[in-house]
């Protein structure tokens, strides 16, 4: 029968959403069906309504009856045949089918006995984009002539169309025996003196000879590294794997989100890793998949699809993937397995949040108004004590850290270099230039307000007792409880500071619930393992803003939506190595047990793993727990559960944030709280002026957290288009 890849694309589309109509309409793949014991057919590359840029991996099975040289395989009634190869161990012809315009497009394996025939039909859609994030945004800046090749140097020059388009280049760069990069010498004979040698994760011994390819697709520019020997490995094709490469793929995830709108990028996350590559792991980035290029996770996700399509038109169909990034690199991870299931097969993400727009966002923006509430607004004194505990932070230091960040709700503060200023948003001057923010980058999803134009934004606030637990245990007085929630304030539309609360477009809510950008935990990451790694920051003298209740945020979601986190393993140490570093003995053993958890687990057999078949598989080296912080530090198995009794939490404080110090849970996953009035015996006495300025502050009353938010759900399903 025709069936789409067996994990790429895994789930093909079940929904489509389209975006500010809320329109939901099936979707679904369509295929042949063949008679039992007949020949298969598939599409390897990606789904088969989901190809892009005019060519598609194809494998065709045949039964023992049918000789392979009998089988015929036609694209639109034009034989194609001779662009396939036979793999007799495997009994498939496998070859790239081209020539593809956008559209639909029928495939055909057919042998003399037309019982046995089966074909698949095939959407192609442009390598530019989009698949299913949405109409592309506008304007776009082209940064090939910037991209700066890792080792080789230089650069893609100038695009050669509108959407950013490269040719493609292939370089191969070598390991010294200094463990350093060099550039392999060209029409080279023979190996250098000081080439490395390097033993992959499957005993093979190679020369740490890697082959970088760079090009573009979806207006990203990717690239990809493998072993691959010049002198002795043929070129790479979906048939022949490179010796020295295992099979698998490290998906890189870059950092950031500031910035990250209107242009291509001008970097990958990374694909010259030592030890990645030593391994014999492919590594594979696009510039779309850094954060601080483009702060999007439907955009992410699509991005993901695509590079691993061409990289597996090229290489063949691999093993598994792992997504592995920190920061904003582990929004993309967290968003793209749960969203968008079999992009990757397991996620290893390090200083974790569980996503931009929520978790991030709403933390941020209210240390921005404390922040300046504090500075500002107070008319009554604060210890800098009694401000940290209503932060919830471990250091006070952590509010003004990341105030400035909050303002990536500002379409105004981070506009990246790229975009001439004559392009960008100003209220006055420019109403309807580019509004550089994390929701109007959202707006295929949000919509859009039908007056202005500016993306729906689902930030709120009202409601919200900031500082309500300090008050419960008198670290405050009901006086400063008062001053604080009457001048607090929230944001206007264009992010700046106004005097009431914020209050949030209700269909943006609905949309991001429904749609996954809030992270729900309970679609793709339902059957993806997980290690979340932390390098502790929390109690750093300057503040941070990865601080490791997300971890537990995360955690939460996943047995509130699942009933279960057993998927989920976090491992904890303090800060040598930096965020998400291979320098780390901990994130190494996190890959490589990420490896044989899912080699375990055996995901090439076509199905999502249970939540239950991951944890049975879940290796025995893999131990939940932290290092200790002296210079020679010990590993100290237990569960990382904000017990404040653990040797753990002794040593790496989870702390708290301003939303978990009012009243919400760890989960931070209420966008919109539902309100009640409130009740004077749930606060400490007050006088009968306290009382009415209480009442007066919350007209609308206060927030009830033992309630679900206003528009909370579920998902509507995975592999939404907009």
């Amino acid at each position: 029968m025709a069936v789409s890849k067996r994990r790429i694309l895994v789930a093909a589309a079940t929904l489509s959403l389209v975006a500010g109509t809320g329109a939901v309409t099936s979707s679904g793949v369509d295929t042949t069906q063949a008679r039992p014991g007949g020949l298969e057919i598939e599409t390897i590359s990606s789904a088969p309504d989901m190809v892009t840029g005019g060519d598609v991996l194809v494998e065709v099975t045949a039964p023992k009856q049918i000789p392979p040289h009998r089988i015929s395989v036609t694209l639109d009634g034009a034989e194609v045949t001779d662009d396939f190869t036979w793999d007799a161990d495997r009994r498939v012809l496998l070859g790239v089918v081209d020539g593809l315009d956008v559209g639909e497009h029928d495939i055909a394996a057919t042998s003399p006995n037309a019982k046995w025939d089966t074909s698949v039909q095939v959407t192609n859609h442009p390598g530019e984009g989009p698949l299913f994030s949405g109409p592309h945004e506008e304007p776009f800046i082209c940064e090939t002539h910037k991209f700066n090749i890792p080792v080789v140097g230089g650069n893609l020059g100038e695009p050669l169309d509108e959407n950013c388009s490269a040719e493609t280049r292939v370089d191969h760069i070598y390991l010294t025996t200094a463990n350093q990069w060099a550039v392999w010498p060209t029409d080279a004979t023979a190996y250098p003196e000081n080439m490395a040698q390097t033993t992959t994760s499957e005993g093979t011994e190679v020369p740490a000879v890697v082959r970088m390819e760079t090009g573009t697709a979806n207006r990203g520019i990717y690239q990809s590294t493998v072993l691959h020997d010049p002198l002795t490995d043929p070129e790479p094709t979906p048939t022949q794997r490179p010796e020295g490469w295992n099979g698998k793929v490290i998906y890189t995830l870059g950092g950031g989100c500031t910035g990250g709108w209107f242009h291509q990028g001008t970097g990958t996350g990374g694909v010259t890793d030592r030890f990645m590559l030593g391994q014999g792991y492919a590594v594979v980035s696009s510039s779309l998949n850094v954060f601080g290029n483009n702060c999007s996770d439907l955009l992410t996700s699509e991005t993901a699809a695509m590079t691993k399509e061409v990289f597996n038109e090229v290489y063949g169909q691999d093993d598994f993937t792992i997504g592995f990034g920190c920061s904003g690199g582990s929004y993309q991870a967290h968003q793209a397995a749960d969203n968008y299931p079999g992009i990757f097969d397991g996620i290893v993400v390090g200083c974790s949040f569980p996503e931009v727009g929520f978790g991030t966002v709403d933390f941020i923006t209210d240390a921005r108004l404390l922040n300046h509430y504090f500075n500002d607004e107070a008319q009554v004194e604060w210890t800098d004590e009694q401000k940290r505990q209503v932060t919830g932070f471990a250091t006070l230091a952590t509010m003004p850290n990341v105030a400035n960040g909050a303002r990536r709700i500002d379409p105004t503060a981070f506009c990246p270099g790229a975009l001439p200023a004559e392009l960008r948003y100003h209220p006055e001057t420019n109403p309807g230039g580019a509004r550089c923010d994390v929701y109007d980058h959202t707006i295929n999803a949000y919509g859009a307000d039908e007056e202005t134009g500016f993306a729906l934004r689902p930030l709120d606030n009202v409601g919200i007792q900031y500082g309500l637990g300090t008050l419960q245990d008198g670290t405050i007085t009901v006086d400063q409880f008062l001053d604080l929630n009457e001048a607090v304030g929230g944001y206007d539309h264009d992010g700046q500071f106004r005097d009431e609360r914020s209050q949030a477009d209700l269909p943006a809510v609905t949309a991001a619930y429904q749609t996954g950008r809030l992270t729900n935990g309970g679609g793709g990451l339902a059957h993806t393992p997980i290690i979340d790694y932390r390098a502790y920051t929390d109690d750093s003298p300057n503040g941070d803003i990865h601080v490791r209740y997300h971890t537990n945020s995360m955690r939460e979601r996943l047995v509130a939506a699942n009933g279960s986190a057993v998927n989920h393993v976090s491992l904890l140490e303090d800060n040598r190595y930096g965020g998400l570093s291979t320098n780390s003995p901990l994130v190494r053993h996190g890959i490589t047990q990420m490896d044989a958890w899912l080699t375990a687990l055996d995901v090439t057999d076509g199905e999502l793993p249970s939540l239950e078949a991951i944890g049975q598989n879940r290796p025995e080296a893999l131990v939940e727990g932290c290092m200790t912080r002296d210079e020679n530090p010990e590993f100290l198995p237990m569960t990382l559960d904000r017990d404040p009794s653990s040797e753990c939490e002794a040593l790496y404080d989870s702390a708290s944030f301003p939303r978990e110090v009012a009243g919400e849970s760890v989960r931070a996953d209420v966008i919109k709280c539902q309100t009640t009035a409130p009740v004077r015996e749930d606060y400490p006495a007050m006088d009968d002026t306290q009382w009415q300025r209480l009442q007066d502050v919350f007209a609308g009353g206060v927030c009830d957290y033992t309630v679900p938010g206003v528009e909370q759900q579920g998902l509507i399903g995975t592999w939404l288009r907009f």
